[in-house]
């Protein structure tokens, strides 16, 4: 059996509507949403990136069952660890107990900004794998001074803490960071419905996985079309350019020659519910146990009318 649950997407909406995004999910019968935390957009006509950590606050107030998590957060370059750490346990006492941190190595996009050199996979997945160890510390409660190779905390202590620390879920795009998110989470959160990517998981740890499944729904098929690649045509760039191009302006020269029928074969569009459900029914046979719908575009409410009556159903 599968959980579905939602996308709160910041790149693409201002911070108020993703707070009633995260409501409309609860309502339709969601069971849980992943907010991305950006600084950029992917490219500029998305027009938005909003504080994550702010939002989630509000989140938390509005919704009372939703589980929400971020979706996902670098935390070495752009924030210090330290900070995750506390953001993460403040919204976890928020939440009480419906939180989960989503933590991975980074793009270019968001974590450049600080004036800090790129790094290449292997330093930012030994960052990564020390950050989460700190992290873990952090949220015992206890003074923490940490040295590792790749990261620092000094004679820290978190005061505000929840009844529990909340499970830290990686990021697995691609077999090496799989089998990372197996050794150090305790999920694994990928965007693709690749078997290698659980195996690799599963191999090395074990716990939920959630994939994210990319979808525009229209009454149109063709309006749909539109939409995604007007919204989202970095959905049908390469794993290397998102991770690694500087700016959304970047991405879109990257993206320039993408047309909707490129888009249709990575995105679900339309309003043929047999489409969507087999769609679901992919990340499940490649073994997620959670699949997230990211709804590419403005019309969020119409996607929570079409998935109450027309998906979730399929999956009760």
């Amino acid at each position: 059996m599968v959980e579905l649950g939602y996308t709160l997407s910041s790149e693409e909406h201002p911070p108020d509507d993703l707070v009633g995004h995260a409501v409309g999910a609860e309502r339709a019968g969601f069971e849980h949403a992943l907010i991305s935390d950006h600084y950029h957009p992917w490219v500029e006509r998305q027009d938005e990136a909003p504080f994550a950590w702010s939002v989630l606050g509000a989140v938390a107030r509005e919704t009372d069952d939703l589980r929400v998590g971020t979706g996902v957060t670098c935390p070495f370059q752009r924030y210090h660890p330290a900070v995750v750490a506390q953001a993460g346990a403040t919204v976890a006492d928020m939440f009480d107990g419906r939180f989960f941190l989503g933590v991975g190595t980074g793009e270019n996009l968001n974590e450049h900004v600080t004036g800090e050199r790129w790094p290449p996979f292997d330093v930012r997945a030994e960052r990564l794998e020390e950050s989460v160890e700190a992290i873990r510390e952090l949220w015992r409660g206890e003074h923490v001074t940490y040295r590792g190779d790749r990261v620092t905390v000094e004679d820290a202590r978190l005061f505000t803490l929840p009844d529990d620390p909340p499970p830290i879920f990686v990021s697995g795009t691609g077999p090496k960071s799989a089998a990372m998110a197996g050794e150090i989470g305790d999920g694994l959160i990928s965007t693709a419905p690749v078997a290698e990517f659980v195996d690799r998981f599963r191999q090395r740890g074990g716990g939920p996985r959630y994939g994210q499944l990319t979808v525009c729904y229209a009454d149109d098929e063709g309006d749909a079309r539109e939409t995604a690649l007007e919204h989202w045509p970095n959905g049908a760039s390469p794993g290397s350019v998102n991770w690694e191009l500087r700016t959304p302006r970047d991405i879109e020269g990257a993206v320039e020659r993408v047309d909707e029928e490129v888009i249709a074969e990575e995105v679900v569009c339309g309003p043929d519910a047999d489409d969507h459900v087999e769609a679901i029914e992919a990340f499940v046979d490649a073994g997620f146990d959670h699949v997230y719908v990211h709804q590419v575009g403005p019309d969020q409410t119409g996607c929570f009318e079409f998935y109450e009556s027309e998906i979730l159903p399929s999956f009760e």
